[in-house]
C-alpha cells in the first residue's frame, strides 16, 4: 500500500536501502499485509473481540478496560486531528511517567497516523531541545508535573507548534479538550511501513540517535519473544519499572500484555521497594526490570532475614543490561524464580537473543530469539567459530534505521546489525556477554555517553580537562566514574567532588551523573591530543 504519510519527513529521511539491514520474515507470523496500522491491532481489535470489558491497565487508584483505553485513545486521536491540525506522519513528542494517560496517548497518537516521540522523564530542556530538533517535532502532549523542562525547551523550538499538557484540571489542558470530542475515531490505514515510532537512544559520541521503526516492526515484536520465550496468558498481570520511552519498558509493560489481552500495571516511581509493594496490591504475574533492581530486592530481603511478597509472581524478566550469574543465583535463592534473561538494542526494538526459565544457564544471555539469528564476527564480518570473543551480528525481522545519521553505516554491516557488543557463544549455542565495543556505559540498565558527561562537566568553572568511564559495580553493574583536571587554583576535596556531581545532575538527565570522581594531574593523551579512555581503565 502507498503510505498514508502527507507529511513525509520520515520517509524521506530513511537510510538508503543499500545501509539497511537484511529484513527476515521466515516465521508465518512475520507475514504482515501491506496495509497494517499497529494501533488497530493491539487495541481495537482486542475490543472488537470482545476484550472490551476486561481490565486493561491499572494504576494507583485506578482501572482502566480495553473498552476505556480505547475510547481515550480515540479522544486523544480526535483532539490532535480536529484541534491540533495533526497531519499523518507528523511528529508527536510525549513526555510523562508511566502512567494510563501516557498509554492513551501512545495509542491516540498512532491512531492519526502521527509518530510517537516518546521521552525518558529525567530528560532536561537541552536534551528535549536536541530530541525536537531532530525529529522536527511539531506536537507534545505532557504530563503537566513535567511541563518546566518542556516549556524550556519548547521557547528556542518554533518547529514546535502545538502543546496539550494531561492529568490537569485546567480548562485548556487535554482532558477538557478530549470531553468535547465524541470517542469514535476511524483510525488511518497506515501502510506496513509507515513509521510510527521514534526511539532515541545515546551515541558513543554523546550525540543522541533516532532509531525508526514501522507499524510492521511493532507486530513483529509481539509475535516473536513473546510467544517463544515468555509465553504470556491473557489472565496475566504485567508489572515493572522501565519507562514506556525505553523500548523495553513499551514492549513489556504495554505491547506484549495487551498482544494477549492481558493486563500492565503501571508505576510513577517503580524502585526496589515500591515494585514489591505495588507486586502484592495488585496481585502481579509478570515483572520486567533491570538485573540492579532484581539485586537490591532480594540484597535486603536476605539482610532483613524476611521472604519477599512475590507469591503471586510466575515470570521475571530481566534486560537492559548484562545478567551476573551471581544476581541470577540470588533471586533464585529469595524467590524460587528463575530469572529470563534476554539482551535487545533501541535499534531492533526488543529482546532477540534470550532463554526462558527452563532453558537458562548461569552467565549466559541465551540463543537467538524465533524469528532471528545471530553470530559472532571477526573484524572483517567473518563469523567466529564457539569459545572466541568477536562483534555480535544479529538480523531478523526489525533492524537499524537511524534517521538522517551517518552512523548507520557503522551499525549494519553486510546485512547485518552490530549491536556494539562483545559477545562468545558456547558449544551449545548459547551467547555470553563479554563487555560493550565502545565508550558506552551501561549503570542500572541506563546507557550513558561518556563524552556526554564530560560535556557536561566541563561547563562547570573548576574543570579544566575531564575524562569519563564506567567501573564495575557489583550493585549496578557500572557506575560512572571521572578523571578530572581543576583550573588552575581551584582545590580539590569532597566538597568540590560533591558540587561537580549536582552541576551535572542539572544539566542532564541525572542517573548520567558521575557517582566516582577523581582528581588527577593529567590525562592520558595520544600525540594528536585525543583521550586515551583505555589508560584511565588501565588507572
Amino acid at each position: 500500500m502507498p503510505s498514508a504519510h502527507v507529511d513525509t519527513f520520515a520517509h524521506d529521511h530513511l537510510p538508503p536501502a543499500d545501509e539497511q539491514p537484511e529484513f527476515l520474515f521466515e516465521l508465518p507470523e512475520l507475514q504482515f499485509p501491506a496495509q497494517l496500522n499497529c494501533a488497530t491491532e493491539l487495541l481495537d481489535r482486542q475490543v472488537a473481540s470482545g476484550f472490551g470489558p476486561r481490565v486493561c491497565i491499572q494504576a494507583e487508584g485506578l482501572q482502566w478496560s480495553y473498552a476505556d483505553l480505547l475510547d481515550r485513545a480515540n479522544r486523544v486521536a480526535e483532539v490532535l486531528v480536529a484541534d491540533l491540525g495533526l497531519r499523518p506522519g507528523n511528529r508527536v513528542l510525549l513526555r510523562a511517567p508511566n502512567n494510563p494517560m501516557l498509554a492513551a496517548c501512545w495509542f491516540g497518537v498512532i491512531k492519526a497516523g502521527g509518530i510517537a516521540v516518546a521521552t525518558m522523564p529525567m530528560l532536561r530542556a537541552k536534551e528535549l531541545r536536541f530530541v525536537i530538533d531532530k525529529a522536527r517535532v511539531t506536537h507534545a502532549l505532557c504530563d503537566a508535573a513535567l511541563e518546566a523542562e518542556l516549556r524550556a525547551a519548547a521557547a528556542d523550538c518554533p518547529v514546535l507548534r502545538h502543546t496539550r499538557l494531561f492529568n490537569t484540571a485546567s480548562s485548556d489542558g487535554l482532558e477538557a479538550a478530549m470531553a468535547r470530542q465524541p470517542g469514535r475515531f476511524r483510525n488511518i490505514d497506515t501502510a506496513a511501513e509507515d513509521t510510527c515510532i521514534l526511539a532515541f537512544t545515546s551515541g558513543t559520541t554523546g550525540v543522541p540517535k533516532a532509531t525508526m521503526h514501522f507499524h510492521r516492526d511493532v507486530m513483529a515484536i509481539c509475535a516473536c519473544w513473546p510467544p517463544h520465550v515468555l509465553r504470556p496468558r491473557a489472565d496475566d498481570i504485567f508489572i515493572g519499572s522501565p519507562p514506556l520511552a525505553f523500548t523495553f519498558g513499551l514492549g513489556g509493560l504495554l505491547l506484549f500484555p495487551m498482544s494477549v489481552g492481558a493486563s500492565t500495571v503501571l508505576l510513577e516511581r517503580a524502585g526496589p521497594q515500591s515494585l514489591l509493594e505495588a507486586i502484592q496490591r495488585h496481585g502481579a504475574t509478570v515483572m520486567f526490570t533491570a538485573p540492579t533492581s532484581y539485586r537490591a530486592m532480594a540484597t535486603q530481603a536476605k539482610a532483613e532475614g524476611r521472604a519477599l511478597p512475590t507469591s503471586t509472581l510466575r515470570l521475571c524478566v530481566s534486560a537492559g543490561e548484562a545478567l551476573p550469574a551471581s544476581t541470577r543465583a540470588l533471586w533464585r535463592q529469595a524467590t524460587g524464580i528463575e530469572l529470563i534473561d534476554g539482551i535487545g538494542a533501541t535499534e531492533l526494538l526488543h529482546i532477540f537473543i534470550s532463554a526462558d526459565a527452563a532453558q537458562a544457564r548461569a552467565g549466559a544471555t541465551g540463543k537467538p530469539v524465533p524469528g532471528y539469528r545471530a553470530c559472532v564476527m571477526d573484524d572483517d564480518m567473518r563469523p567466529l567459530p564457539p569459545g572466541r570473543v568477536g562483534h555480535l551480528a544479529v538480523k531478523g525481522p526489525t533492524g537499524c534505521r537511524y534517521l538522517d545519521d551517518a552512523r548507520q553505516a557503522r551499525y549494519v554491516r553486510e546485512g547485518w546489525n552490530l549491536t556494539g557488543d562483545a559477545y562468545l557463544m558456547d558449544d551449545e549455542g548459547y551467547f555470553h556477554y563479554q563487555a560493550r565495543t565502545d565508550d558506552m556505559i551501561v549503570s542500572a540498565g541506563y546507557n550513558i555517553a561518556s563524552p556526554e558527561v564530560e560535556e557536561a562537566l566541563l561547563l562547570h568553572p573548576s574543570v579544566s580537562e575531564c575524562g569519563v568511564i564506567g567501573v564495575a559495580d557489583e550493585e549496578r553493574g557500572q557506575i560512572v566514574k571521572a578523571f578530572v583536571v581543576l583550573r588552575s587554583g581551584c582545590a580539590a576535596g569532597p566538597e568540590l567532588a560533591l558540587a561537580l556531581q549536582d552541576f551535572v545532575k542539572h544539566s542532564v538527565a541525572p542517573y548520567k551523573y558521575p557517582r566516582a570522581v577523581e582528581f588527577v594531574e593529567s590525562l592520558p593523551r595520544t600525540e594528536t591530543g585525543k583521550l586515551q579512555r583505555f589508560k584511565l581503565h588501565q588507572q
